[in-house]
């Protein structure tokens, strides 16, 4: 479902350049994509999926700061959920290093993800899953609580060769009503300007040429754009 990158084993970077556009420049862009690319097959009749995330941080607010201040490396935690259902759900850790991102997760269970909404701590795992392990080292010596929802809608292409992804995110909205992660329907708010969505192009070792080609546009710059820090920055 949705970004389905991968659990724990998967260990390998990958590039990941991000783009603000406006809505001229995304239907030209989709046009272009669609010769060259395939939509994801998990995409719902709609046309986009909507993808829910839950931030964690400390209590000094070292994942903030560290994306405020372009540490490198940084890493932060979320629970993940697809267009408000509890059937799939995941514990992901993002890091960034050198310019290149790397996503490792693992499933939790409704259960679980309601116990870390009320801020309890997650039990440590029974065998070696180390995005667990990680994350309950983080929340036993670093005090990891959540603070954040994250929501947005996508539509994602997808091409084998060089394993590339290319999505529009739209409607990125904020909750700090953290109760409501699992509702179907949250109380959030718009934090992007109308319009304005975002370009994501992630890719392995390689982008192939036909699709460099597509996702030229006149006035395309990359951004260091951090959805997690906007929404934070946003309701603070």
């Amino acid at each position: 479902m949705g970004e389905s990158n991968g659990d724990s084993m998967n260990v390998k970077y990958r590039h990941e350049f991000k783009y603000m556009i406006n809505l001229l420049q995304q239907e030209e862009l989709k046009n272009r994509l669609s010769a060259v690319m395939e939509y994801d097959s998990h995409l719902p009749e709609s046309g986009f999926y909507r993808i829910r995330s839950l931030y964690f941080d400390d209590y000094d607010n070292s994942c903030y700061y560290d994306n405020e201040n372009g540490t490198d490396p940084r890493e932060k935690f979320r629970v993940r959920i697809y267009n408000g259902s509890s059937d799939f759900i995941r514990l992901e850790c993002k890091r960034k290093q050198s310019g290149k991102a790397l996503k490792t997760s693992s499933r939790i269970t409704e259960e679980e993800c309601r116990m870390l909404m009320a801020g309890e701590v997650l039990l440590p795992p029974d065998d070696d899953d180390p995005v667990r392990w990680k994350f309950y080292l983080r929340q036993t010596e670093h005090l990891l609580r959540p603070v954040i929802i994250v929501e947005y809608d996508r539509i994602p292409f997808i091409c084998q060769e060089g394993n590339v992804r290319v999505t529009f995110d739209m409607n990125l909205c904020s909750s700090n009503r953290i109760d409501q992660f699992l509702d179907p329907d949250i109380t959030r708010n718009p934090v992007t300007a109308t319009g304005m969505n975002l370009l994501e192009v992630k890719y392995d070792e390689f982008l192939p040429d036909p699709i460099y080609q597509s996702i030229q546009s006149k006035g395309l710059q990359t951004t260091a754009f951090s959805k997690y820090y906007l929404c934070r920055r946003y309701n603070r």
